[in-house]
């Protein structure tokens, strides 16, 4: 297993059970949520990465990996966050991810707690632009969450979330 804060030893490779390159589902909202998101799957160099978010222009920034679009919604939204769950519930069913990260907002939140149902490893790493306070989605999932990260040492706590660096 993977110290997801340390990352692998240089050379080594990563694999599953079966002896594959464990498939990871990166999934975030628009804009700095998606920024953020991109600046850390370079850690997964090593993996399978499946993308999905809410805006079906950034296809081009990611060429080469699977690609799923999902509806955005947002708490004030019921009906629009029935469709993203049943957006992601068939994501997830389809890809069966290993490992399923987000940087946020409400489909982050929604692909941990399916994550959590599959059995696959769980990262939430908390917006950058939180500066004073956690995120509402970071704060509701981060106890679903296997590794749990801030970008801001002082809002890290010993339960989580933990700092380990930022993206910028």
């Amino acid at each position: 297993m993977v110290d997801f804060r340390t990352g692998p030893h240089p050379g080594s490779e990563i694999t599953t059970d079966r002896g594959e390159p464990p498939k990871v589902l990166a999934v975030s909202s628009g804009g700095g949520h998606w920024v953020q998101l991109l600046r850390v799957t370079a850690a997964f160099q090593n993996c399978a990465v499946i993308f999905a978010t809410t805006h079906a222009s950034y296809r081009p920034q990611v060429v080469g990996h699977k690609f799923y679009t999902v509806n955005d919604s947002n708490r004030s939204d019921l009906f629009g966050l029935v469709k993203t769950a049943g957006q992601l519930a068939w994501i997830m069913w389809a890809e069966k991810p290993d490992i399923v990260i987000s940087t946020g907002a409400a489909p982050g939140y929604l692909a941990l707690r399916f994550a959590r149902l599959i059995h696959a490893r769980t990262i939430w790493l908390d917006s950058v632009a939180n500066v004073d306070q956690l995120s509402l989605s970071g704060l509701r999932v981060g106890r679903y969450a296997d590794l749990w990260l801030t970008q801001w040492p002082h809002l890290a706590k010993p339960d989580g979330p933990h700092y380990g660096g930022s993206v910028l």
